[in-house]
Protein backbone atom coordinates (compact mmCIF):
# COMPACT_ATOMS: atom_id res chain seq x y z
CA UNK A 1 0.00 0.00 0.00
CA UNK A 2 2.77 2.34 1.07
CA UNK A 3 4.74 1.63 -2.21
CA UNK A 4 1.96 2.50 -3.99
CA UNK A 5 1.57 5.86 -2.73
CA UNK A 6 4.92 6.43 -3.65
CA UNK A 7 4.89 5.59 -7.04
CA UNK A 8 1.59 7.93 -7.33
CA UNK A 9 3.38 10.76 -5.70
CA UNK A 10 6.39 9.89 -8.24
CA UNK A 11 9.12 8.13 -5.82
CA UNK A 12 9.85 5.64 -4.04
CA UNK A 13 12.36 4.68 -1.75
CA UNK A 14 13.74 8.16 -2.24
CA UNK A 15 14.74 7.94 -5.87
CA UNK A 16 12.53 9.73 -8.68
CA UNK A 17 10.16 7.25 -10.38
CA UNK A 18 7.94 7.54 -13.02
CA UNK A 19 4.08 8.09 -11.48
CA UNK A 20 0.85 9.16 -12.29
CA UNK A 21 1.65 12.45 -12.18
CA UNK A 22 3.85 11.96 -15.21
CA UNK A 23 1.26 10.56 -17.23
CA UNK A 24 0.02 13.10 -19.81
CA UNK A 25 -2.46 14.73 -20.00
CA UNK A 26 -4.22 13.97 -23.22
CA UNK A 27 -4.07 9.97 -21.90
CA UNK A 28 -5.63 11.02 -18.06
CA UNK A 29 -8.65 12.56 -20.40
CA UNK A 30 -9.04 9.25 -22.34
CA UNK A 31 -9.54 7.12 -19.35
CA UNK A 32 -11.73 9.84 -17.96
CA UNK A 33 -14.19 9.80 -20.83
CA UNK A 34 -15.10 5.94 -19.65
CA UNK A 35 -15.96 7.64 -15.96
CA UNK A 36 -19.00 8.59 -14.56
CA UNK A 37 -18.72 12.42 -14.00
CA UNK A 38 -18.50 11.59 -9.85
CA UNK A 39 -15.83 9.51 -10.66
CA UNK A 40 -13.70 12.04 -12.41
CA UNK A 41 -14.27 14.65 -9.75
CA UNK A 42 -12.36 12.46 -7.27
CA UNK A 43 -9.56 11.98 -9.59
CA UNK A 44 -9.28 15.77 -10.19
CA UNK A 45 -8.36 15.83 -6.67
CA UNK A 46 -5.21 13.29 -6.88
CA UNK A 47 -2.73 15.92 -9.08
CA UNK A 48 -2.73 18.76 -11.51
CA UNK A 49 -2.24 16.53 -14.39
CA UNK A 50 -5.98 14.28 -13.45
CA UNK A 51 -7.65 18.02 -12.45
CA UNK A 52 -6.31 19.56 -15.75
CA UNK A 53 -7.49 16.57 -17.68
CA UNK A 54 -10.87 16.83 -15.85
CA UNK A 55 -11.50 20.12 -17.32
CA UNK A 56 -11.18 18.90 -21.09
CA UNK A 57 -14.74 19.44 -22.74
CA UNK A 58 -14.37 15.98 -25.09
CA UNK A 59 -14.46 14.16 -21.39
CA UNK A 60 -17.60 16.33 -20.77
CA UNK A 61 -19.03 16.23 -24.16
CA UNK A 62 -19.40 12.34 -23.83
CA UNK A 63 -21.84 13.25 -20.58
CA UNK A 64 -24.03 15.48 -21.71
CA UNK A 65 -27.09 14.68 -23.19
CA UNK A 66 -27.30 14.78 -27.37
CA UNK A 67 -29.78 17.98 -27.19
CA UNK A 68 -27.97 20.04 -24.38
CA UNK A 69 -27.65 23.17 -26.74
CA UNK A 70 -32.00 22.68 -26.57
CA UNK A 71 -31.71 22.11 -22.44
CA UNK A 72 -29.59 25.32 -22.09
CA UNK A 73 -31.83 27.06 -24.26
CA UNK A 74 -34.11 27.51 -20.92
CA UNK A 75 -31.09 29.33 -19.40
CA UNK A 76 -31.54 32.99 -18.57
CA UNK A 77 -28.24 33.91 -18.57
CA UNK A 78 -27.91 33.95 -22.05
CA UNK A 79 -24.09 35.92 -22.15
CA UNK A 80 -23.30 33.20 -19.95
CA UNK A 81 -24.10 30.24 -22.35
CA UNK A 82 -21.61 31.21 -24.72
CA UNK A 83 -18.70 31.47 -22.52
CA UNK A 84 -19.59 27.99 -20.81
CA UNK A 85 -16.83 25.05 -21.61
CA UNK A 86 -18.71 21.97 -21.43
CA UNK A 87 -17.73 20.91 -18.31
CA UNK A 88 -19.72 24.50 -16.93
CA UNK A 89 -22.91 23.49 -19.32
CA UNK A 90 -22.62 20.05 -17.44
CA UNK A 91 -22.83 21.76 -13.88
CA UNK A 92 -25.44 24.37 -15.31
CA UNK A 93 -27.75 21.24 -16.29
CA UNK A 94 -27.15 19.47 -12.98
CA UNK A 95 -29.08 21.85 -11.57
CA UNK A 96 -32.65 22.60 -11.44
CA UNK A 97 -34.07 25.06 -14.63
CA UNK A 98 -36.73 26.64 -13.73
CA UNK A 99 -39.99 27.11 -16.48
CA UNK A 100 -43.31 28.21 -16.61
CA UNK A 101 -42.82 30.85 -13.88
CA UNK A 102 -41.18 28.32 -11.73
CA UNK A 103 -44.33 26.16 -11.47
CA UNK A 104 -41.74 23.15 -13.04
CA UNK A 105 -38.37 22.52 -13.26
CA UNK A 106 -36.01 20.21 -15.10
CA UNK A 107 -32.34 18.93 -14.50
CA UNK A 108 -30.22 15.91 -15.66
CA UNK A 109 -29.41 13.47 -13.05
CA UNK A 110 -25.64 13.35 -12.73
CA UNK A 111 -24.94 9.41 -13.62
CA UNK A 112 -26.38 8.98 -17.04
CA UNK A 113 -27.16 12.62 -17.81
CA UNK A 114 -30.98 11.59 -18.84
CA UNK A 115 -33.93 14.09 -17.73
CA UNK A 116 -35.84 14.59 -14.58
CA UNK A 117 -38.60 17.44 -14.36
CA UNK A 118 -41.13 18.50 -11.52
CA UNK A 119 -44.40 19.76 -11.90
CA UNK A 120 -45.80 21.62 -9.61
CA UNK A 121 -49.62 21.07 -8.51
CA UNK A 122 -50.16 25.19 -10.27
CA UNK A 123 -49.15 23.68 -13.57
CA UNK A 124 -51.95 21.45 -13.90
CA UNK A 125 -55.21 21.31 -14.31
CA UNK A 126 -57.52 20.87 -11.27
CA UNK A 127 -61.23 20.33 -11.46
CA UNK A 128 -63.13 22.77 -9.32
CA UNK A 129 -59.48 24.49 -8.12
CA UNK A 130 -61.13 27.82 -8.39
CA UNK A 131 -63.73 27.28 -6.06
CA UNK A 132 -62.42 27.25 -2.07
CA UNK A 133 -65.20 24.83 -0.27
CA UNK A 134 -63.24 22.20 -2.63
CA UNK A 135 -59.67 22.98 -3.32
CA UNK A 136 -57.12 25.89 -1.38
CA UNK A 137 -53.11 25.69 -2.02
CA UNK A 138 -51.69 25.48 1.55
CA UNK A 139 -47.85 26.35 2.23
CA UNK A 140 -45.74 23.30 3.12
CA UNK A 141 -41.68 22.77 3.63
CA UNK A 142 -42.80 19.32 2.45
CA UNK A 143 -42.84 20.19 -1.17
CA UNK A 144 -39.78 21.33 -3.60
CA UNK A 145 -42.10 24.29 -4.22
CA UNK A 146 -43.36 24.66 -0.65
CA UNK A 147 -46.61 24.84 -1.60
CA UNK A 148 -49.60 22.04 -2.05
CA UNK A 149 -53.20 21.81 -3.47
CA UNK A 150 -55.24 20.26 -0.88
CA UNK A 151 -58.66 18.81 -1.41
CA UNK A 152 -61.65 18.96 1.39
CA UNK A 153 -64.21 17.70 -0.43
CA UNK A 154 -65.56 16.88 -4.09
CA UNK A 155 -67.55 14.30 -6.18
CA UNK A 156 -65.47 14.91 -9.23
CA UNK A 157 -61.88 14.18 -8.53
CA UNK A 158 -59.56 15.07 -11.97
CA UNK A 159 -56.11 16.18 -11.81
CA UNK A 160 -54.95 16.88 -16.23
CA UNK A 161 -51.15 17.57 -16.69
CA UNK A 162 -49.57 17.89 -20.14
CA UNK A 163 -45.59 18.60 -21.03
CA UNK A 164 -44.43 19.17 -24.30
CA UNK A 165 -40.49 18.94 -24.01
CA UNK A 166 -37.50 17.75 -26.08
CA UNK A 167 -35.98 14.62 -23.93
CA UNK A 168 -32.77 12.96 -24.45
CA UNK A 169 -33.73 9.83 -25.94
CA UNK A 170 -34.23 7.01 -23.36
CA UNK A 171 -37.03 5.72 -21.57
CA UNK A 172 -38.60 7.51 -18.56
CA UNK A 173 -41.38 6.94 -15.63
CA UNK A 174 -44.10 9.32 -14.61
CA UNK A 175 -45.25 9.56 -11.45
CA UNK A 176 -47.56 11.66 -9.19
CA UNK A 177 -46.84 12.58 -5.28
CA UNK A 178 -49.84 12.74 -3.27
CA UNK A 179 -50.27 12.62 0.44
CA UNK A 180 -53.69 11.10 2.39
CA UNK A 181 -54.15 13.57 5.02
CA UNK A 182 -52.95 17.27 5.65
CA UNK A 183 -49.11 17.09 7.00
CA UNK A 184 -48.85 20.17 9.56
CA UNK A 185 -46.16 20.86 12.52
CA UNK A 186 -47.23 20.72 16.00
CA UNK A 187 -45.28 21.86 18.74
CA UNK A 188 -42.28 21.68 16.51
CA UNK A 189 -43.66 17.86 16.03
CA UNK A 190 -45.17 16.36 12.23
CA UNK A 191 -48.63 15.38 12.33
CA UNK A 192 -51.59 14.49 9.99
CA UNK A 193 -54.69 16.11 10.28
CA UNK A 194 -57.66 13.29 8.91
CA UNK A 195 -60.45 15.60 9.16
CA UNK A 196 -61.19 15.42 5.55
CA UNK A 197 -60.70 11.84 4.84
CA UNK A 198 -63.03 10.02 3.49
CA UNK A 199 -64.30 8.12 0.11
CA UNK A 200 -60.65 6.82 -0.90
CA UNK A 201 -61.62 3.33 -0.14
CA UNK A 202 -64.77 2.74 -2.37
CA UNK A 203 -63.43 3.14 -5.57
CA UNK A 204 -59.54 2.99 -7.22
CA UNK A 205 -57.96 5.84 -8.62
CA UNK A 206 -57.14 5.96 -12.08
CA UNK A 207 -53.84 6.91 -13.35
CA UNK A 208 -53.41 7.57 -17.44
CA UNK A 209 -50.65 8.17 -19.51
CA UNK A 210 -50.70 9.06 -23.33
CA UNK A 211 -48.04 10.22 -25.76
CA UNK A 212 -48.54 12.01 -28.93
CA UNK A 213 -46.52 9.27 -31.00
CA UNK A 214 -49.33 6.66 -29.60
CA UNK A 215 -47.83 5.33 -26.54
CA UNK A 216 -50.43 4.19 -23.50
CA UNK A 217 -51.08 3.31 -19.99
CA UNK A 218 -53.29 2.96 -17.66
CA UNK A 219 -53.68 1.77 -13.81
CA UNK A 220 -55.70 1.54 -10.99
CA UNK A 221 -54.93 2.28 -7.27
CA UNK A 222 -56.35 3.20 -3.93
CA UNK A 223 -55.29 5.90 -2.14
CA UNK A 224 -54.90 4.05 1.37
CA UNK A 225 -52.09 5.14 3.24
CA UNK A 226 -52.28 8.28 5.03
CA UNK A 227 -49.86 10.34 6.66
CA UNK A 228 -47.07 9.24 4.06
CA UNK A 229 -46.15 10.87 0.43
CA UNK A 230 -46.89 8.28 -2.05
CA UNK A 231 -45.16 8.28 -5.88
CA UNK A 232 -47.77 6.74 -7.84
CA UNK A 233 -46.56 5.10 -10.83
CA UNK A 234 -48.42 5.90 -13.79
CA UNK A 235 -46.80 4.45 -16.47
CA UNK A 236 -43.57 4.72 -18.80
CA UNK A 237 -42.83 6.49 -22.42
CA UNK A 238 -39.69 5.86 -24.61
CA UNK A 239 -38.29 8.61 -25.97
CA UNK A 240 -36.71 7.45 -29.25
CA UNK A 241 -35.19 10.57 -30.69
CA UNK A 242 -33.48 13.59 -28.84
CA UNK A 243 -34.18 16.96 -31.07
CA UNK A 244 -37.92 16.10 -31.36
CA UNK A 245 -40.47 17.02 -29.27
CA UNK A 246 -42.76 14.54 -27.33
CA UNK A 247 -46.18 15.83 -26.25
CA UNK A 248 -46.87 13.16 -22.90
CA UNK A 249 -50.46 14.41 -21.26
CA UNK A 250 -51.10 12.49 -17.93
CA UNK A 251 -54.11 12.40 -15.56
CA UNK A 252 -55.63 10.89 -12.19
CA UNK A 253 -59.45 10.37 -11.66
CA UNK A 254 -61.96 9.28 -9.21
CA UNK A 255 -64.81 9.83 -10.94
CA UNK A 256 -68.08 8.40 -9.31
CA UNK A 257 -70.32 10.41 -8.28
CA UNK A 258 -71.80 8.31 -6.17
CA UNK A 259 -69.91 8.93 -3.31
CA UNK A 260 -67.62 12.61 -2.60
CA UNK A 261 -64.31 12.24 -1.78
CA UNK A 262 -61.65 14.49 0.28
CA UNK A 263 -58.61 14.87 2.39
CA UNK A 264 -55.98 14.84 -0.28
CA UNK A 265 -52.83 16.45 -0.92
CA UNK A 266 -51.62 16.90 -4.66
CA UNK A 267 -47.94 18.15 -4.81
CA UNK A 268 -47.36 17.47 -8.31
CA UNK A 269 -46.34 15.35 -11.25
CA UNK A 270 -42.33 13.86 -11.60
CA UNK A 271 -40.49 12.54 -14.68
CA UNK A 272 -37.74 10.50 -14.03
CA UNK A 273 -35.42 8.19 -15.96
CA UNK A 274 -36.78 4.89 -15.73
CA UNK A 275 -34.76 3.07 -12.93
CA UNK A 276 -33.21 6.17 -11.78
CA UNK A 277 -32.78 5.17 -7.71
CA UNK A 278 -32.95 8.64 -5.70
CA UNK A 279 -36.76 8.07 -6.81
CA UNK A 280 -36.54 5.20 -3.63
CA UNK A 281 -36.48 8.05 -0.91
CA UNK A 282 -40.70 8.00 -1.67
CA UNK A 283 -42.65 5.10 -0.92
CA UNK A 284 -43.32 3.80 -4.92
CA UNK A 285 -46.86 2.76 -5.48
CA UNK A 286 -48.76 1.06 -8.84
Amino acid sequence: MGAFWSVVGGEEGGSPETGLGDLPELCAAAVMVNLDPTEICQLAKMNRVFRGAASADFVWQAKLPENYSYLMGFVSDEKGRRRFRKKDIYARLCRPISLDGGNREFWIEKRKGGVCMAIASKALVITGIDDRRYWSYVPTGESRFQYVAYLQQIWWFEVVGEIDFCFPAGTYSLYFRLHVGRPAKRFGRRVCTSDHIHGWDIKPARFQLSTSDGQQSLTQCYLDKPGTWVMHHVGDFVVRKSNDPIKVKFSVAQIDCTHTKGGLCVDGAFIYPKGYREESIFDIRC
